[in-house]
């Protein structure tokens, strides 16, 4: 799997306010990586881009709100509604060893540890005290817990990931 070149860290689920803050559902972990000056893009579902710089960023329940350089209304902020967020790859903090960014797990083939194949990565389940990786085959789903007592290997240049599902799961 080739490393694209930017990574998106989330969708704008709506508008906040009149000075056009725009809600964030955010992918990433943490909100560090949305620092002012940051250049960022929006691509809409067609696949169209436009470039922005992050003014000011402020939490809010259940995501973040976003205030771009380019935008200062309300009818502004409704035209971008359903973005997606995408930034550099190489703009973004290196990872500690053993961390992926969710984008590059998405798709991996997974396999018990005895070499069945149980499925490919389709999705990722935030569950607050730790991930759960969502793994489909042509019949069937598995939730897999996102622990290092499961996660056996990650090999993103060839990927596949191996597991060692908990009695139950498999």
């Amino acid at each position: 799997m080739g490393e694209p070149s930017q990574l998106c860290l989330g969708r704008i689920v709506g508008v906040h306010g009149i000075r056009g803050g725009l809600k964030l559902l955010s992918y990433a972990e943490s909100p560090a990586v949305f620092t002012p000056g940051r250049r960022v893009r929006l691509r809409d579902a067609q696949g169209a881009e436009a470039r922005f710089t992050l003014r000011e960023v402020r939490p809010r329940k259940g995501g973040l709100v976003l205030y771009l350089e380019e935008v200062q209304d309300r009818a502004t902020a409704e035209g971008l509604w359903g973005r997606d967020l995408f930034v550099e790859r190489d703009e973004l903090p290196p990872l500690p060893e053993g961390t992926y960014y969710w984008e590059d797990l998405i798709g991996l083939s997974v396999f018990e540890a005895d070499g069945r194949f149980l499925g490919r990565l389709t999705s990722i389940l935030p569950t607050g005290s730790n991930d759960v990786y969502i793994v489909r085959d042509a019949q069937r789903e598995i939730l897999v817990p996102a622990l290092a007592a499961v996660i056996r290997e990650v090999d993103l240049a060839s990927g596949r990931m191996v597991v060692a599902l908990p009695e139950g799961l498999a």
